[in-house]
């Protein structure tokens, strides 16, 4: 497999209906807001999380990270994980999202801070949110003497169309000795697409991928940057109105234009768009493939 060796970009995004992108633990699991300008947060540990679940539930591949139990049903430490493996070598050859995202581990001689190559921020919705409060009830009982079932309640968001941006950064593959392939990104895109669309849970269904765009360089230790900042969801509705992806229209004129900007350093630009997805350049709708005309291109098989 191919080591990498030049910088890429990637720009995701995704919507869900009617369910919680990321609770708060510390704030009764609501979706997270941005106080100030009602705007949805999601972390880069949420979309990470999505991806290991996605290489060890559907792509049978050793993740370090991982929410696992022993024999009596007790989760399972970094101390415990790290028996599996005899050394730091071993995890970090078996283990794809140490190689993908780093890890940090201090037991005995096994000790280990790795910088991932692949870093994520925060993923930010296009527009205002509404967070609603649904309650309802179960049939089960919760005690024995109970002849009634109990109320549950949680909190949703209507609809939040959530970018994200990430970078795969060739020096800190290079300098920690990290043989990051062309292949595990490949597979983290594929978990990114398909590990969104298989969050099944009972706050998480609901969740679609929208947009996927890999912008990989030529020139070494050179990126664009912000490009979650140069699109925008153009809709006739109020913000907090928006229910459905086709209620507005990707306006990607000002990514199109950076990207034009620096097309001398750009090598190729991976992409998977969804179907649904309206799109437009100018205000003028527009397929992705026309409006990355005159670049090489290339349609991820996800």
């Amino acid at each position: 497999m191919t080591t990498i060796k030049n910088r890429s970009e990637i720009l995701f995004i995704y919507d869900i209906t009617d369910a919680n992108p990321n609770g708060d633990p510390v704030d009764e699991n609501k979706p997270r807001i941005d106080e100030e300008t009602g705007i949805n947060i999601v972390t880069d540990v949420r979309l990470k999380r999505t991806i290991r679940d996605y290489f060890y539930d559907y792509k049978n591949l050793d993740v370090f990270i991982l929410e696992l139990r022993d024999d009596n049903g007790n989760l399972k430490s970094k101390e415990d994980r790290l028996k599996d493996f005899k050394d730091n070598e071993e995890l970090l050859k078996r283990c794809i999202d140490v190689r993908l995202f780093g890890a940090t581990t201090a037991v005995k001689d096994k000790t280990m801070t790795l910088t991932g190559p692949v870093q994520f921020k925060y993923g930010r919705s296009l527009h205002r949110v509404n967070i609603t409060y649904v309650k309802g009830t179960t049939v089960m009982p919760s005690g024995q003497d109970k002849k009634q079932g109990t109320f549950t309640e949680r909190y949703i968001l209507p609809y939040s169309l959530i970018a994200f941006y990430g970078i795969v950064n060739e020096n800190a593959a290079i300098r920690q000795n990290i043989e990051l392939t062309e292949q595990d990104v490949l597979l983290m895109l594929e978990g990114m697409w398909n590990g969104t669309k298989n969050l099944m849970s009972n706050s998480k269904t609901g969740q679609m991928p929208r947009l996927l765009l890999q912008v990989i360089f030529k020139e070494k230790n050179f990126h664009i940057g912000e490009l979650d900042k140069r699109i925008k969801f153009v809709t006739d509705k109020n913000d907090e109105e928006i229910r459905d992806i086709q209620d507005g229209k990707l306006e990607i004129s000002e990514l199109i234009s950076a990207l034009d900007m620096h097309r001398d350093s750009i090598d190729k630009i991976k992409f998977k768009v969804d179907e649904r997805l309206i799109i437009t350049l100018g205000g003028k709708e527009s397929s992705l493939e026309d409006a990355l005309s005159g670049f090489t291109i290339e349609e991820l098989l996800l």
